[in-house]
């Protein structure tokens, strides 16, 4: 193989890097596809939300045959204090489409089943195989890479780094920095097993309509985080996630707020009866638009979660990810068409693709949100506020309706202050502009 070259090199398989081999082997090019784990999706094995849309535009029929859980019915959004929360729920008979919006999947045979398809698509897929270094000309440009397998550099017209938000082949060739601690969330993650029937029951579902809890609160101790539960067919995945910078200056343990979670009087019946069967920890860029780093230059580009491509508002990664993939492979396409040289002058084009596509104007829309997240009162003061108003209104105890709202609004003005309420609403509005 040291002698052969290939059109494209991509480096990882996950979503972006399947997406990209693959819309790239779909038109003919000879790629070859390069991942450390064991198999594609072996790092993974947790729960996770599939966004049919960016999928849909790279494998059509992907409804045929691959391993989707269940589609998506109902958004739960809860506020959370130590014993109660305060939420929204969005229920649709409209999400029993024909064709759904999203999906609850499991990362590993999802991944294996998107590799899969990669490969039928001609692409030459090489697992246990870690990239060590980029190979460069003369001029600086990257024209291939060297592997762990025997040290010899393996040519291509293009490398593509879809290593993830962990990945240093991009940080030891100077192309990226490590991310900051306060750009990356860690998660972790449970699967908790249940009889089917059991959790359509617990969450009013029938046959493959699925569940999806968000939420925010004293769950993550003052830190800048979020919990989650997603509903598969016959298990749960739970889990919960907070920027490391705040795991670093906290005496807060990952895996200790999620026993915490699991133990809510909320979350706890919905796990009853349940075996654990995988834990994980997974590492989630969080830096938003400011963190993306340099896309592309001579002979290579970064897609995915190498790129900062998550959005964290919405809790949006896969869909950016497979995006990026499938842009980047579109431009090294039309290069190929044009026979134009790999350089950065010609692959800033993906740039510019993506300047005008969804990604990153959503990402540049909350570009200043991850400061005002940082704002702890978000995650413990308000939380509880809002759980002592939703109780003193529902609470019937012989007190006017007028004395209760007058205690609810000076509970507010007594805990934050004017100048608190109004720089903590200030902060929210620059974010969400």
């Amino acid at each position: 193989m040291a002698d052969e070259k290939f059109d494209a090199i991509v480096v990882g398989a996950g979503p972006s890097g399947n997406a990209c081999a693959y819309t790239l082997a779909t038109r003919g090019l000879k790629v070859l596809q390069l991942e450390r784990g064991e198999y594609p999706g072996s790092k993974n094995v947790q729960g996770a939300i599939l966004y049919a849309d960016a999928l849909e535009k790279i494998i059509p029929d992907f409804r045929e045959d691959a391993p989707l859980e269940r589609h998506i019915i109902e958004q739960r959004l809860w506020m959370m204090d130590d014993k109660s929360y305060c939420g929204a729920h969005y229920r649709s008979e409209d999400f029993n489409e024909d064709k759904p919006n999203r999906y609850t999947i499991i990362r590993a045979p999802f991944d294996k089943w998107f590799s899969r398809r990669v490969s039928e698509a001609g692409a030459l897929i090489l697992c246990e195989t870690t990239v060590t270094e980029l190979v460069r000309d003369a001029h600086d440009k990257v024209i291939g890479v060297r592997t762990d397998r025997d040290g010899a550099a393996i040519y291509a017209d293009i490398v593509v780094l879809a290593e993830g938000v962990s990945g240093l082949v991009g940080a030891r060739a100077g192309l990226r920095s490590i991310p900051k601690p306060d750009t990356v969330a860690l998660a972790v993650k449970e699967m908790h097993f249940l009889p089917r029937e059991t959790i359509e029951a617990r969450f009013n579902l029938q046959g493959d309509e699925g569940v999806v809890i968000e939420s925010a609160g004293t769950i993550t101790k003052g830190m800048a985080g979020t919990g989650f539960l997603y509903t598969n067919k016959e298990c749960i995945s739970i889990g919960i996630g907070c920027l490391i910078s705040d795991f670093t200056n906290s005496d807060q343990t990952p895996y200790g707020l999620l026993e915490a979670f699991k133990q809510h009087p909320s979350v706890k019946p919905l796990l009853a009866g349940s075996e654990v069967k995988e834990y994980a920890a997974h590492m989630i860029p969080e830096g938003g638009y400011k963190a993306i780093p340099q896309l592309f230059g001579n002979g290579w580009l970064i897609v995915g979660d190498a790129g900062q491509f998550v959005n964290a508002i919405h809790r949006e990664g896969s869909n950016l990810a497979m995006t990026t993939g499938r842009i980047a492979a579109e431009t090294i396409l039309d290069l190929k068409t044009r026979n134009a040289p790999m350089t950065a002058n010609n692959l800033a084009a993906y740039k510019t693709r993506l300047d005008e596509s969804f990604v990153m104007k959503d990402l540049k829309k909350y570009k200043n949100l991850p400061n005002a997240f940082h704002n702890k009162h978000l995650f413990t003061t308000y939380p509880q506020l809002i759980s002592k108003a939703a109780q003193t209104w529902f609470r019937v105890d012989g007190v006017d309706k007028k004395a209760k709202e007058n205690e609810i609004l000076k509970s507010f003005f007594r805990t934050r202050r004017v100048k608190g309420l109004l720089g903590d609403v200030l902060g929210m509005a620059r974010g969400w502009r």
